[in-house]
């Protein structure tokens, strides 16, 4: 009787015990790479778009309401570069709230990381938003010069109903790989396994927290960049430092929630919602705490939530619709008129007058000798008629400044031998394929990034096809007759990526030290790409879109009946933009 009753006594302590445990859910909701898609509308191609700021916020709404209190919303970066909201915001109307700190403000963002587009706007861009965000922007990692210590506040911390969530941001240290110095002026990026592994420290024994959130803008399949930058390093830090629960990712643009397991066998969250606000993040995390406050248990489960569905929220539409207004105007001016449709299409086979006004505009503002310039996409189209701003935001899609830089004859040989073999294929018999193509599941599109692929203007030059790396360029001669020298320094015009080494051009291909690419510049733009090719069309008209046919690929028997093939097979007319 009396072991009954001290059966009975101890499950009656128990269930007091349990009657005294508190249950507390937490909702973090995260974007990243919004990509300057404030409306659901994308300005550069006139229509409506999926995603947006606006839906995130009908989004957190809905989610506040059931969750009130314990609901934190998180951006990773790169959200004010990529469509003419950010652009406009960021160069031209540099007096008002900028539109992407008013509308965070007022969708109630609790913390922002910086992206390394963001550090492309310069530092005067993104200190500007900063201040006017109304949360904290955390980023551990980008040093200041003059002190040594994050210029941002490292981490944050939260306090959701007596849950600590701490939230630790980094950026990619990748950046001087892509940027110029003179961009990000008095900072620098430290590598991130390094920075985490001090500051997870910090976190735990000072702060004590519930739950570790790692705010990272970087990817998840690393890689080293000119020997020493660990690019897309996300994975490797949650495996490899232990006291992360959960890694919010981006940079890479892709979709992923899956877990990891760190070297002390605890699972680690890792999820990313892709590019433009076209999904969230939704990680739910459900503590049970003791009267002590103590932590018994926690669960966390991730899942990537489109926004598909999702309505804009009308109010915050109101509230913005003038900028809307404003921003429509702007894109809607007129620059010239176009006497024929223009696309993309032709620059990955020959010469082509979308490319070629590239060369052109690059040529004539600097007076160099030669041009390198890329397509940023693989379908951009250009219809009959009239020219507008928003054109020009599909034509060159990013805020690059236009360089100069010296480069001998045999640098610029070696430079395209790299560029062409990124994109064109080895050819043994005319049925070969010219791309080097890649199979996306089911999609058929180029194995590497268009971006990538330079072709010149200034000089007369053959691609032959048949030959191997390294023997297929020959360049006949100079645009203007004079005799081309593999010895000579030649002063060449690039845009600012390709100038701090992007795309492994410069160094891989023409064989130039990465630490001597910034010796090699003998001129910056003052501003960037895109500004001047406006300028240059409203000063001198569209005539400038004209092929220069300085190039080609050979044997042209060969070529040209390749290129149709795979052309088609890349360009169907109901292809999307797949890579």
């Amino acid at each position: 009787m009396k072991r009954l009753c001290l059966f009975f006594f101890a499950i009656l302590l128990f269930q007091i015990s349990f009657a005294q445990n508190r249950t507390i859910t937490i909702k973090l909701i995260h974007t990243t790479d919004v990509h300057g898609s404030y409306f659901p509308y994308d300005f550069s191609k006139r229509m409506n778009a999926k995603g947006s700021l606006t839906r995130v916020s009908s989004y957190i709404k809905s989610q506040r309401k059931i969750y009130h209190q314990n609901v934190l919303l998180f951006d990773n970066g790169d959200i004010l570069q990529g469509q003419p909201s950010s652009y406009y915001y960021n160069y031209i109307d540099t007096s008002s709230v900028h539109l992407c700190a008013a509308m965070m403000n007022e969708i109630k963002y609790d913390v922002g990381n910086l992206g390394n587009h963001d550090v492309e706007t310069g530092t005067k861009v993104f200190n500007r938003w900063a201040k006017q965000c109304h949360f904290p922007i955390i980023c551990a990692n980008a040093i200041s010069n003059a002190t040594g210590k994050p210029y941002f506040e490292p981490y944050h911390i939260f306090n959701c109903s007596g849950v600590k969530v701490a939230v630790l941001g980094m950026i990619t240290s990748a950046i001087p790989c892509w940027l110029s110095k003179d961009v990000y002026s008095g900072l620098h990026f430290d590598d991130m396994e390094s920075t985490a592994r001090y500051w997870i420290n910090i976190i735990r024994e000072k702060e004590h927290p519930d739950i570790v959130v790692g705010l990272f803008h970087s990817g998840i399949e690393a890689e080293t960049l000119e020997g020493k930058y660990r690019e897309n390093a996300s994975q490797e830090v949650a495996e490899r430092i232990p006291g992360f629960d959960i890694i919010m990712a981006g940079h890479d643009h892709l979709t992923y929630c899956k877990w990891v397991r760190n070297i002390v066998g605890q699972n680690v969250l890792i999820i990313n919602p892709g590019k433009n606000a076209v999904n969230v993040s939704d990680v739910s995390i459900k503590i049970i705490k003791n009267k002590n406050n103590r932590t018994l248990s926690k669960q966390i489960n991730g899942q990537i939530v489109s926004m598909d569905n999702i309505e804009p929220d009308k109010q915050l539409m109101d509230k913005f619709a003038t900028q809307y207004n404003t921003l429509n105007n702007f894109v809607s001016h007129k620059l010239g008129f176009l006497d024929e449709d223009i696309s993309i299409h032709p620059a990955f086979y020959g010469p082509s007058a979308f490319i070629d006004a590239i060369h052109s505009i690059q040529l004539n503002l600097t007076g160099a000798d030669i041009s390198f310039s890329a397509p940023f996409s693989m379908n951009i189209k250009i219809n009959r008629g009239d020219l507008l701003v928003a054109d020009l935001f599909n034509l060159y899609k990013y805020e690059n400044k236009l360089y100069v830089i010296k480069m001998t004859g045999l640098e610029i040989k070696k430079y395209l031998e790299e560029s062409y073999d990124k994109w064109i294929n080895e050819m043994h018999q005319p049925s070969d394929h010219l791309f080097q193509l890649k199979d996306y599941n089911g999609h058929i599109s180029f194995k590497n990034e268009p971006f990538n692929f330079d072709s010149a203007a200034g000089i007369y030059y053959t691609v032959n096809v048949t030959k191997p790396k390294g023997k297929r360029i020959n360049i006949e001669k100079m645009a203007n007759g004079d005799p081309f020298f593999p010895n000579k320094t030649y002063q060449v015009a690039l845009n600012s990526y390709r100038g701090n080494g992007g795309g492994g051009l410069l160094v891989d291909g023409a064989g130039i030290p990465a630490k001597e690419l910034e010796d090699r510049i003998i001129y910056r733009s003052d501003n960037e790409m895109r500004y001047y090719i406006m300028k240059y069309i409203e000063q001198n008209g569209t005539g400038v879109f004209h092929s220069l046919n300085q190039w080609k690929l050979i044997p042209e028997e060969w070529t040209e009946a390749a290129a149709q093939r795979d052309s088609a097979l890349l360009f169907d007319e109901n292809s999307k933009e797949r890579h």
